[in-house]
């Protein structure tokens, strides 16, 4: 339990917050309705309430920002060797001001918190004339960050499902909506765990995190460990949102080279007739060497699927393979071979940013 004089904490479902990619139904958040989630693969029927991409706003003058959340907390080793649990089952927040966000700190649970978690993140700071010094953690040194209105994002975590949060501040303190994303309608991706955000340290610093801050931008995450396999009825529904543009890798997913080949080109026609002039990013995924035969026949397909449609006179498509994906780390990118590591999720949103910003800015 918090002991704060003076905490009022509030429920993220009421105003002034605003909740971005994930909606409530049936006691939970989700990212696909749940009876959609139910016709498709029974990943996707576990892993459509993992909140990923889940982000809830407001501003605050508050100098701290308190969190209680009703979730379960999965146990890491329900995940790949190289999960971490502030990945799995962690919040961050970061604040926004003079057009840059800053990183504020890390809601990290225990690792027996079967019903949910408390925690709480402090404003503050230390002078910077005292940060070449190791002793600066004296109580003259530190200030308390100055009464000002933050703008605050905090970002779900990316394999857990959460049933409730509420917000504890200051109770004298101001409490507003937060600030605006830009007026585009959301990036969405489509994909496999990488997607999702499988062994990203915590969630805002997964590839599509990044992105969203480099251009304060909305987004949508749809990738679903194990269960991204192109269906026709995960078409159906991408193809009705409204989004500026849209990114999908599920190589890893498809179980054969035969199955990719039997659905990508298939998923993009359908979004494609939907949606005439939504721009289209194709990936591949993101490897930077030793490919094997298998992967290389999947780029290929994946390839073929951008290469018919630019021959066909579309304009709106683009293609980035394993290799554009891990050019800025190269072979160093990934936590597991499989996986990218911190510095494989930003190189992936260094190329995919880049292609959005020729895109749309």
């Amino acid at each position: 339990m918090i002991e704060k004089t003076g905490i009022k904490f509030y429920n993220i479902e009421e105003p002034p917050f605003e909740i971005y990619g994930v909606f409530k139904e049936n006691g939970r958040f989700r990212r696909l309705p749940e009876a959609l989630a139910q016709k498709l693969n029974s990943h996707i029927g576990l892993l459509h309430a993992d909140t990923a991409g889940g982000r809830v706003r407001f501003s605050t003058d508050s100098p701290y920002v308190a969190i209680r959340a009703k979730m379960r907390v999965y146990d890491t080793k329900d995940y790949s060797v190289a999960a971490s649990l502030p990945g799995v089952a962690a919040f961050d927040m970061y604040t926004y001001e003079m057009g840059e966000y800053s990183f504020e700190g890390v809601y990290i649970p225990a690792r027996d918190s079967s019903k949910g978690y408390e925690g709480i993140i402090e404003f503050d700071s230390v002078p910077d004339e005292y940060v070449m010094f190791s002793s600066y953690s004296n109580e003259d040194k530190v200030e308390r960050a100055e009464r000002k209105l933050r703008d605050v994002t905090i970002n779900f975590p990316p394999y857990s499902e959460v049933e409730e949060l509420w917000i504890g501040i200051d109770g004298d303190a101001a409490l507003t909506r937060g600030g605006k994303y830009i007026d585009k309608p959301p990036f969405v991706y489509y994909g496999s765990s990488i997607t999702q955000g499988g062994n990203a340290p915590r969630p805002g610093v997964t590839y599509q995190a990044l992105i969203s801050r480099r251009f304060n931008a909305d987004f949508i995450n749809l990738g679903f460990s194990e269960g991204a396999l192109g269906e026709d009825e995960i078409a159906e529904y991408i193809k009705g949102l409204e989004m500026s543009v849209f990114i999908y890798d599920y190589d890893h997913n498809a179980p054969t080279v035969e199955h990719l080949r039997r659905t990508h080109e298939k998923m993009f026609k359908a979004i494609r007739a939907a949606q005439p002039s939504l721009p289209v990013i194709m990936m591949t995924r993101p490897k930077y060497a030793h490919f094997t035969v298998s992967e290389l026949e999947r780029r290929e397909i994946i390839y073929a699927t951008y290469k018919n449609a630019l021959d066909s006179g579309d304009k709106n498509v683009w293609f980035l393979d394993g290799k554009a994906l891990m050019a800025e780390c190269k072979t160093d990118g990934t936590a597991d071979n499989t996986h990218p590591s911190a510095l494989g999720f930003a190189s992936m949103a260094k190329a995919v940013g880049d292609t959005i910003e020729k895109i749309l800015f």
